[in-house]
């Protein structure tokens, strides 16, 4: 396809067309970087990387994010230049119809690579599935502007759709930087912290006293989970494990390849008016006050705590 987006520029002198070709370029180079970036997350964990190698996803969708900026910078320059210069565009319909079989390929690819991607977790995919479909509509851009150059002579319009087509890719760049960042900041993202909440609230048992310091962070398609939980300070090791076990699998039905580590804390009389275990025969006092076990409750302080 790049080829093709060439050879129509070639035939063309079409500034619209240059900017097609041009993202197609920095494409071929952020796609190598996506597979040299899936072979290396895909390795398990080492020796030197005991989480595994999953955060190098993130630097490819950054580094895709900065080659399209590059890309449509140059698209700018290439097209003022076109712009003073005056465009002379030559066989157009026959680069319409190279432009528009390259814009129908790319289109149907990036929808794949997404569903591909969102299926494995992988940033890596998904973010060149949207560079792909990026691509597709620059394409359509593209297109439709050179038929209003063809029904109008105006040959000058050219070089503008041109620079239209840059600011479109810049959006999808800072998209890919912006994502890009926030993965190796390790930034929450606030539906995933409210599936989890929602799947310990779902199973919890009354002799669930407290959960709090509820964290979570990706790297590839890997989560890693960690909380803190309170059970009654005579519950045994095994009891414990058991609940444990529970636990890591329910997350396990909810997300692909979780890390989970729970600490489990016993409780003292603090929590006797919060305790809602009835069966409990050494309790202190009776239970006083509720709580929500809600977001900002689990990721909070232990309950005792806050209401103190």
């Amino acid at each position: 396809m790049f080829i093709a987006k060439v050879w129509a520029y070639l035939i063309t002198g079409s500034a619209a067309i240059f900017s097609d070709a041009a993202e197609s370029v920095i494409h071929i180079l952020a796609t190598s970087m996506a597979l040299y970036s899936i072979i290396i997350s895909s390795k398990p964990a080492d020796d030197s990387h005991l989480y595994g190698h999953g955060n190098v996803e993130y630097f490819s969708a950054g580094i895709e994010g900065a080659l399209i900026f590059v890309a449509a910078i140059v698209i700018i320059y290439h097209s003022i230049n076109n712009l003073i210069a005056g465009p002379v565009l030559t066989s157009l319909n026959t680069g319409l119809v190279v432009i528009a079989g390259a814009g129908i390929i790319n289109l149907f690819l990036g929808f794949y690579l997404i569903k591909i991607g969102k299926s494995t977790d992988s940033l890596t995919l998904i973010a060149d599935g949207k560079h792909i479909l990026t691509d597709s509509i620059t394409s359509i851009g593209v297109i439709v502007g050179l038929i209003l150059v063809l029904l109008t002579s105006i040959t000058i319009l050219d070089p503008f759709i041109a620079m239209a087509v840059a600011l479109n890719i810049l959006v999808t760049g800072y998209k890919l930087m912006r994502e890009s960042i926030g993965g190796l900041m390790m930034e929450t993202d606030p539906n995933i912290l409210k599936r989890i909440t929602n799947i310990l609230v779902g199973m919890k048992k009354d002799f669930w006293i407290d959960i709090h310091e509820l964290r979570y962070w990706k790297s590839g398609d890997r989560i890693f989970i960690d909380f803190h939980i309170f059970f009654p300070y005579f519950f045994t090791i095994e009891q414990s494990h058991k609940e444990e076990v529970n636990i890591a699998a329910k997350l396990k039905n909810e997300f692909s390849n979780p890390q989970i580590k729970i600490h489990f804390d016993y409780c003292t009389p603090e929590f006797c008016p919060f305790c809602a275990y009835d069966v409990c025969t050494v309790r202190k006092e009776k239970r006083s006050i509720n709580f929500n076990w809600d977001v900002k409750k689990l990721t909070g302080d232990a309950v005792f705590k806050i209401h103190n």
